[in-house]
């Protein structure tokens, strides 16, 4: 049973919209937040990363940058760039990015069934990264970004969305990387009921990407628990923003791997070691995988095709089997001695929207060599978190990014 609520969002005004909506904080750094917002005083990257709007030595996470992203929050309601909804709603948005077309309902997850595992997770999350979300969320009072979740799909669900995606939207605009961005508002007494119900019956939420959002946004209502020991349940801070999609729309994307250096071994040491467990195949031109246990291997200048050898795999251990997996053990650990790929600073990821050509960059600037990925499926993703278990790190990509400053669950 999950529990998915209404909310009464925080929300731009129809004809701000686009100038509001933002990509979320952890796809760019603060020099690339600061270009973004030039010319634009309304962008939601201001309250996301409010360090734009402080001196350029400003310490990342000092107080004075939590509370600047507080102010810059209050000023969007003050001065009738965003207003909070009348009523709990649910909302439907959809993104388009070129084949890909994902739609999904905008709402509130359980604080406890994150805790309580009905909220499953496939990744490790790093305390540092909690605290800093932690810290924005307790002292915005609110959650800023939604949490990318999914679900096995459910026919009341799509009768619903399909109702109402046949309606003039609230929103329609194309965002940054030519993304069309479209909400309804789901206002009806029914139909929200009916929302609500069928989703009591959706036996588990899966996170697809923002596990430190999630985490963080646990742990404040953790806390708020503590400081309101006479706490109903009911409460905002119990629930935290996310966006259910049905997992069958959603495209994970190859999330490339890059090495530093050959860990001390010649050219010919190191193409012995990889023929020990991969066939390799030197190619005219760059290597995108098309099916799984294949990988494109980058060095020198050259491309070349990995298949790994049979036998090698146990397939039926769906996360010793993942791609990721595979090229950590026999590559990455073995070969290049890199054992915490979250911690060494001698490899480094690139999601795949960045193209090939991003490698081949990166190679020629301050890496020596790339792998390039099969991507991961969502069945993949789904029965690692069913098992329990976690996936190695980056081993995900999802496009298009869920837009900030679309929604705000406020926490009182």
């Amino acid at each position: 049973m999950s529990v998915f609520n209404p909310f009464r969002a925080v929300r731009p005004e129809k004809e701000y919209a686009s100038s509001v909506a933002a990509l979320p904080y952890d796809v760019m750094n603060s020099e690339e937040a600061r270009e973004k917002v030039k010319g634009k005083p309304y962008s939601f990257i201001r309250v996301d990363k409010a360090e734009v709007e402080l001196p350029e030595d400003t310490y990342l996470y000092s107080d004075e940058v939590y509370n600047k992203a507080a102010e810059n929050l209050r000023r969007l309601t003050n001065e009738g760039i965003c207003k909070k909804e009348d009523k709990a709603c649910f909302y439907i948005y959809r993104q388009i990015m070129g084949d890909v077309c994902q739609t999904g309902l905008v709402g509130c997850a359980g604080v406890d069934d994150y805790i309580n595992n009905v909220i499953k997770k496939h990744e490790h999350t790093r305390a540092d990264k909690e605290e800093d979300r932690i810290r924005h969320v307790d002292t915005c009072d609110a959650n800023t970004g939604p949490i990318f979740l999914c679900y096995r799909r459910h026919e009341v669900i799509d009768a619903i969305i399909d109702k109402y995606t046949s309606f003039a939207p609230e929103y329609d605009f194309v965002s940054e990387g030519d993304v069309k961005n479209t909400v309804w508002v789901v206002s009806d007494e029914k139909d929200i009921s009916d929302i609500s119900s069928a989703f009591a019956a959706v036996p588990a939420l899966y996170i697809a990407d923002g596990h430190h959002r999630a985490a963080s946004a646990v742990k404040v209502a953790l806390r708020r628990r503590e400081e309101n020991p006479g706490f109903t349940g009911d409460e905002e801070f119990n629930f935290f923003l996310a966006v259910a999609f049905r997992a069958e729309e959603l495209k994970i994307m190859d999330y490339n791997r890059l090495i530093k250096d050959k860990n001390g071994l010649s050219d010919e040491e190191l193409f012995e070691k990889l023929g020990e467990s991969f066939i390799i195949e030197e190619k005219d031109s760059a290597v995108s995988p098309d099916k799984r246990h294949t990988f494109g291997f980058y060095c020198n200048k050259k491309w070349y095709r990995l298949t790994l050898k049979d036998g090698l795999c146990d397939e039926d251990d769906v996360l010793q089997s993942l791609d990721v997996s595979v090229l950590q053990k026999y590559v990455i650990s073995s070969i290049f001695g890199i054992e915490d790929p979250r911690t060494d600073k001698r490899i480094d990821f690139v999601g795949g929207i960045r193209g090939l050509k991003e490698l081949e960059r990166r190679c020629a600037e301050d890496m020596e060599i790339a792998f390039s990925m099969y991507p991961t499926s969502m069945d993949e993703l789904m029965a690692i978190a069913d098992s329990g278990r976690v996936m190695p790190p980056k081993s995900t990509w999802f496009e298009p990014k869920l837009l900030s400053g679309l929604f705000v669950h406020e926490l009182k």
